[in-house]
């Protein structure tokens, strides 16, 4: 009974000079978050930096994608403005040309006529002459002395030349006649053959205009879809930043919490070591949590975070455990990560990790009863050991 007891005093004497070696608590200290918390702020900040600035890319690729297609837009608007004036221009240029062959084909109506006229005003003459010339002269001049007098004859004779000199007349204006009528179908053969060429051009120049429009239009359809996939992907960023905001709100009502548990744990109540019976269970799983979180560091630094752990267990704002301290929902990441069952399945603890746990169970501790670390961070006090900032 009496050793039991020399060796707790015993233990009482090591921690006395421990907490003098080590950097004195003088009252409650500057406390940010969790090392998880905290890496969970500033990452949240981080991806909500980089949404921020994928939203303003994304702004200003929409912005120049809306003023091409705002170019598009009047391009297409002038194109269909010319592709009306074409239209129309057609449109004339095909009554015209209605025109023209209503035209023609009243002219060759009126030359089919004027050709049967003239043949006909030939065939009539040429009777007559035959009648006149090509009879024998006795019947000729038989006719003329039929009459009852000179006069008479004269005036037969007279008669008889003006027929003829009125038929070669009458011949030669229908000859004229006709070959007027065979010029103006030739002209409007022409003019026809002239505005069909014109026709001709004006449909390229409408197929052309017809295709530009189309390609402007596909341009304008695809900076349409391209608009839309921008203001799609801007408003997924737009609600992804407010998701982290609303992440940082949480956070940091979180790291409130924490900053408040943390200068609750500095006053609260503490049980002594010797209360607490440690298994080899809890050594297994303290040594590979050591690991986990130090196992790089140097030993002192495996020790500080043995110790935050033994501290949580003696605190009363903490599980009375060293199971429950280290599996309290989101207070270690390799929990969470599954680091720390990876270890556990293989037990990676090295030797100075199970040195570091088997100290902190029994009492020592170079941290003082601060709760928290993690790796420094602006604005953060505490007690620096290796990578790691205690608090």
């Amino acid at each position: 009974m009496k050793k039991c007891f020399g060796k707790k005093i015993a233990i009482l004497l090591i921690m006395a000079v421990l907490l003098e070696v080590t950097e004195p608590v003088t009252g409650p200290v500057s406390v940010l978050a969790s090392s998880e918390t905290r890496d969970k702020i500033n990452k949240t900040e981080k991806e909500k930096e980089d949404l921020e600035n994928n939203l303003d890319q994304t702004q200003q690729n929409l912005d120049v994608l809306e003023g091409e297609r705002d170019t598009l837009e009047k391009e297409l608007a002038y194109l269909n403005a010319k592709m009306k004036e074409i239209v129309g221009k057609l449109d004339e240029l095909e009554r015209q040309i209605r025109e023209k062959e209503q035209e023609i084909s009243d002219t060759q109506a009126a030359l089919e006529e004027a050709k049967k006229t003239e043949e006909w005003q030939y065939e009539s003459m040429v009777a007559i002459v035959r009648c006149m010339y090509e009879q024998q002269e006795s019947n000729y001049l038989s006719s003329l002395f039929t009459v009852g007098s000179l006069a008479e004859m004269l005036n037969r004779a007279d008669y008889i030349e003006k027929t003829v000199a009125y038929e070669q007349k009458m011949l030669k204006e229908y000859t004229e006649n006709r070959i007027l009528i065979e010029e103006q179908e030739e002209r409007l053969q022409q003019e026809k053959v002239d505005l069909g060429n014109l026709h001709l051009l004006a449909e390229e120049e409408k197929n052309k205009i017809s295709g530009l429009i189309g390609e402007t239009a596909k341009s304008i359809t695809k900076y349409a879809d391209d608009i839309y996939d921008a203001e799609k992907k801007a408003r997924e960023y737009e609600a992804a930043i407010k998701k982290k905001e609303e992440d940082l709100d949480y956070l940091n009502k979180k790291l409130a919490e924490e900053i408040a548990l943390s200068k609750a744990a500095a006053n609260a109540a503490w049980r002594d070591i010797s209360e607490v019976n440690f298994s080899e269970d809890d050594r297994y799983l303290l040594a590979n949590l050591i690991y986990c979180e130090a196992g790089g560091e140097p030993y002192e630094g495996q020790l500080g975070v043995a110790s935050v752990v033994i501290n949580r267990v003696l605190s009363s704002q903490f599980p009375d455990s060293v199971v429950g301290v280290i599996y309290q929902d989101r207070q270690f990441s390799p929990v969470a990560s599954g680091r720390l069952d990876l270890a556990l399945s293989t037990n990676m603890a090295t030797d100075k990790c199970y040195k570091a746990a088997d100290e902190a169970m029994s009492g020592i501790t170079n941290v003082g009863n601060r709760v928290f670390f993690r790796t420094p961070i602006p604005g953060l006090t505490g007690l620096n050991i290796g990578g790691h900032v205690f608090y």
